[in-house]
């Protein structure tokens, strides 16, 4: 196995699945099957997932809300898609463990760094909800906070495409696909990976990022495995 310990980043409409809101079933045990393949070949796993299905703390500021207050909205809402992949897992016999940036006893651990990387070393996948706990960060951000602070080997950005292109391959079909790419390549050619925020954490601290399609089956376990999936961006 390449990678140890990895941090996966989904987005939240990811689990819309073909649904125009919300959670698709089918979507989440989908993705709730291939991460346990992952945790069954031995690889530790760590989860962040956005809120986007459920609601933008930046849409509601552009329809007139105070930014903060959407920002807490959406951290709300990412807490209720990982007790959705939290649940998802456990019916398949993944043990888990969901820790939140916001403290909220009755539902999940508060976020301490010391017992994460304790649950991962004995096995459990653990979930980390509510971003950074604090607004004008997104979970890109957090999920990039979170690996350095458990030391993954990688972060994983599941998306529902293969990998980073010249161009938005959804609307030009010319657009051709990056296998490897540097960090500084990225910046200089303006492609969007993550927010800024998240994508200079990960340069800052030499951390490897992977965007692949998370809906095609076996891919995720190839990928932990070695194979060449996706683009990689690194130093």
């Amino acid at each position: 196995m390449k990678y140890k310990r990895i941090l996966l980043k989904l987005s939240g409409e990811a689990l819309m699945g073909n649904k125009g809101f919300g959670i698709d079933q089918v979507r989440l045990t989908e993705y709730a099957q291939e991460i346990k393949s992952i945790y069954d070949a031995g690889c530790e796993v760590a989860i962040v997932i956005g809120g986007g299905n459920i609601f933008r703390g930046i849409q509601a500021e552009k329809g007139g809300m105070d930014r903060v207050h959407g920002d807490y909205m959406g951290m709300l809402a990412t807490v209720i898609n990982s007790m959705a992949i939290q649940s998802a897992l456990e019916v398949l016999g993944v043990q888990t463990r969901l820790q939140s940036a916001i403290k909220m006893e009755q539902i999940c651990e508060p976020f301490i760094r010391r017992k994460a990387v304790r649950h991962l070393e004995k096995g459990r996948v653990v979930i980390f909800g509510a971003g950074t706990g604090n607004p004008y960060f997104t979970t890109d951000t957090a999920a990039t906070l979170r690996a350095i602070e458990i030391e993954a080997n990688v972060i994983l950005k599941g998306t529902r495409v293969d990998g980073i292109y010249t161009a938005d391959p959804e609307k030009d079909p010319a657009a051709t696909k990056y296998e490897t790419i540097s960090f500084e390549e990225v910046y200089d050619k303006g492609l969007e990976v993550m927010d800024m925020t998240a994508f200079t954490l990960c340069k800052e601290n030499s951390l490897p990022i992977i965007v692949f399609d998370m809906n095609k089956k076996g891919n995720l376990k190839n990928l932990v495995e070695g194979q060449k999936i996706g683009t990689l961006v690194e130093m």
